[in-house]
């Protein structure tokens, strides 16, 4: 099988959800930013100038906007888990690179987010 090293790249994706450890965070809800990498084969979508033979990154987003205004997370890293198995499980991918920032996490000092990132790789 051929490894492609195409990438599908959505970027700064934001969105309110209810994830955290905290009572609070889980009560009043902030903003997450999530990144995602895909690859895949794009070679033949290239060609082709065909939809359906690419990732349609539309769904993509609508998926991870579901996930992230859905049900609570206490952790990011389960959020980004949920993500990876998602997109890997509903699209014709071979890795995907989740990143989920925490913009507003609750620190005691100045940063501009706290982030955890995941590459999960199809099985074959």
């Amino acid at each position: 099988m051929k490894r492609y090293r195409d990438k599908i790249i959505i970027s700064g994706m934001e969105f309110f959800g209810y994830h955290g450890v905290l009572p609070a965070e889980q009560e009043l809800g902030q903003r997450f930013i999530v990144d995602v990498e895909i690859t895949c084969d794009l070679e033949a979508a290239g060609h082709s100038d065909d939809l359906s033979k690419s990732v349609d990154y539309s769904r993509v987003f609508d998926l991870v906007a579901g996930i992230v205004t859905g049900r609570p997370y206490k952790l990011i890293e389960a959020l980004a888990e949920r993500i990876a198995g998602e997109i890997l499980a509903g699209f014709a991918v071979e890795e995907v690179l989740v990143r989920v920032k925490k913009p507003q996490a609750p620190l005691g000092g100045v940063f501009s987010w706290v982030a955890v990132e995941i590459t999960r790789r199809r099985q074959f």
